[in-house]
């Protein structure tokens, strides 16, 4: 972690031993030792007294580390979007090949089978609603950029808000109309087949 770093090297221009740091912040050696060494963190209470006695902000002490720390936050949101999103397209495209069967084969009991299908996709997709919303990223542009770790620039990113309220109406619509499709042409083949 970058503090850990900061706070050996702020040590060192203040040409301070661990010893002398550690009697400055009403710490141990050993604690100086083990947050340079990257074994523990400080506290907050320390951060604070470590900020005083280098006279650095708050911020200037941990800032790599928040950076860092906002980075692995995205990251973990862009892995949870894209396997929510396969997760939904697979449900998708599992009712798509299931629902003439089911319906045909067991009549109205084949609700039984399209109906989690139906729930999972909902699930996945609000899970991917909440990832973008936490990440206030709207328009397919803004969704595609931030699935492959790039950040729109500010100017970009006002063009696409500027886009969203007839851009989501429109996705909807056209995705729709697709798996209306799909859903009619499956239902084709199947009955093509089917005796």
């Amino acid at each position: 972690m970058e503090v850990c770093q900061q706070i050996k090297k702020q040590r060192q221009q203040l040409q301070l031993s661990q010893e002398e740091l550690a009697e400055k912040i009403y710490v141990s050696r050993q604690t100086i030792s083990n947050w340079e060494t990257e074994k523990s963190y400080p506290d907050l209470q320390s951060l604070i007294l470590l900020s005083q006695c280098f006279n650095l902000t708050l911020d200037q002490l941990i800032k790599g580390d928040l950076e860092e720390m906002k980075q692995v936050i995205k990251q973990d949101d862009i892995k949870e979007m894209n396997k929510a999103t396969r997760y939904m397209i697979g449900c998708m495209i599992a009712m798509l090949l299931l629902v003439f069967p089911a319906f045909y084969y067991l009549g109205w009991w084949g609700l039984l089978i399209y109906l989690p299908l139906w729930g999972l996709g909902v699930h996945f997709a609000n899970r991917i609603e909440k990832i973008k919303k936490d990440n206030k990223i709207q328009t397919y542009r803004q969704i595609v950029a931030f699935s492959q770790g790039e950040i729109l620039s500010e100017t970009e990113t006002i063009a696409e808000n500027a886009k969203y309220p007839y851009q989501k109406p429109l996705i909807v619509l056209v995705f729709t109309v697709i798996f209306t499709i799909l859903a009619i042409l499956v239902s084709l083949i199947y009955v093509w087949l089917l005796p």
